[in-house]
This record gives structure tokens, C-alpha cells and sequence, in this order.
């Protein structure tokens, strides 16, 4: 039984083992199939929102997105829908360091959008161009903790109006509620593997807020919101 008051760090198969590209594409597919039924996409959209609300998203030129840890594209694809619905001329990157990721984003985004898919480790990034907003999913429990404080000031340095991450916050509900439900679901082998996993190794509250604390971060200049269901978002927008 997982002790949830500290982090697991079990390696999740999607990282660390090796199989065919079909393979790897069925797991993305599956993923954001739950990741769409659990309404996982709704609070990046939130935040973009809450930024045109503000008057943030009018710079006179494409508003440039990148997601981390992109995976199958799904999130910047449906950032994409939002722009267009919105009236939000966008650049959007999707950057994972797997390239494969790269590969199956590629297939299935509309020819001629406004869409880079970029395979490179986050820290050898170098954008081409000013970054305004920086999200990220389901990518940061994939990090050790000081990845993590080194990720958070990538972002602050980087994103010039805001940056956005959703996560899994760890906790023994959905940690069961994966290990019981994606076998009887015939979810993809990792997902059955990785989903509790992924659970075991999210942080939580008091751990971002030392991760914000480290990462140089002013005090209550980052906001803590818990979602549904159980999700942990991180979010700043910058002044």
C-alpha cells in the first residue's frame, strides 16, 4: 500500500521502456480519451479566458502558446478551437522531448494550422521567438523535484504574461479508483501500469508551495486551485 504523504518515484513505463510506434500512439490516443472525458482541457481554457477578460491576449501580433510535455497534441489542438472560437490570432508550440510524440500530434492536426510540434528536452529549448503564455498537463509528476523548481523558473523567465500548469494531486481516491478501473475499462497496458503511478508521484499543496518558495517565486504571486477530479493547478499571471 502507497504511503501518499510522500512522493513514489516507481518509474512509469511510458518513460523507460521501448515499443513500437503503433503501440505508443494507441496509449497517446487512450490518454486523451480519458484526459477529454475527465474534462481535463477546461482549466488551461479557463485561464486563457480569464487573460482576454483582462485585456491580456491583445499584444498586436500572435499571442505564442507552448505546451510542455505536449504528448498527442490534444491539448494544443483544442487551444487551437479556442483561439479561432475566440477571435485570438495564436502561434502554438507542443514541445516533448519524445518524438514519436511529435510524430502522432502531426498526424492527426488539421493541415495549415497554426501549429509547431517540437521533439527536444524542455531545458535545451531555445524559442525562436517570445513566449507569452506557457501551460502544461499531466507533466509535471513525470519530474523530480528539483526538475520541478527548475521548470518553474524556466516558466517564470520565459512566459511573458503567464504560465499554467494542471496536474494529478496526489491522494488514495483516484490512486484506487485507476488501479481498479483501467483493467476492467481494457485500458492500454501503461495506463494500467502509469495511472496509479502518476498518482503516487503528483505533489501536492505543500509541496508546490515549497517548490514556489525555492524557484524564487514571490509569496502569493502563484495561485493554488484544486479542480476536478483531483486535479492540482499551479497558475500565474504576470503583472
Amino acid at each position: 500500500m502507497p504511503d501518499f504523504s510522500v512522493r513514489d518515484t516507481t518509474p512509469e513505463l511510458m518513460d523507460t521502456e521501448t515499443v513500437t510506434f503503433e503501440d505508443f500512439r494507441s496509449c497517446l490516443e487512450q490518454l486523451s480519451q480519458s484526459n477529454r472525458l475527465a474534462l481535463g482541457y477546461r482549466p488551461v481554457l479557463n485561464f486563457l479566458d480569464q487573460l482576454k477578460r483582462e485585456g491580456r491576449l491583445t499584444t498586436g501580433r500572435p499571442v505564442s502558446i507552448v505546451d510542455v510535455g505536449s504528448g498527442y497534441g490534444d491539448l494544443v489542438r483544442r487551444i487551437d478551437v479556442w483561439a479561432a472560437d475566440n477571435g485570438v490570432v495564436a502561434d502554438l508550440q507542443g514541445v516533448d522531448m519524445n518524438p514519436w510524440s511529435a510524430k502522432a500530434a502531426s498526424e492527426v492536426t488539421p493541415a495549415g494550422r497554426p501549429i509547431r510540434w517540437i521533439s527536444q528536452n524542455l531545458f535545451d529549448y531555445k524559442p525562436e521567438r517570445a513566449i507569452d503564455i506557457v501551460v502544461s498537463s499531466l507533466f509535471t509528476h513525470h519530474l523530480k523535484a528539483p526538475e520541478l523548481v527548475r521548470f518553474v523558473r524556466w516558466m517564470d523567465e520565459t512566459a511573458k504574461l503567464g504560465w499554467f500548469v494542471s496536474d494529478l494531486r496526489r491522494h488514495r481516491v483516484p490512486y484506487y479508483a485507476m488501479k481498479a478501473g483501467f483493467p476492467l475499462l481494457r485500458r492500454h497496458r501503461f495506463m494500467q501500469h502509469d495511472g496509479p503511478v502518476s498518482v503516487a508521484s503528483a505533489f501536492t499543496e505543500r509541496d508546490w508551495l515549497a517548490t514556489l518558495s525555492e524557484a524564487g517565486i514571490p509569496t502569493g504571486a502563484a495561485r493554488l486551485d484544486r479542480r476536478l477530479p483531483f486535479r492540482l493547478c499551479v497558475s500565474r499571471i504576470k503583472d
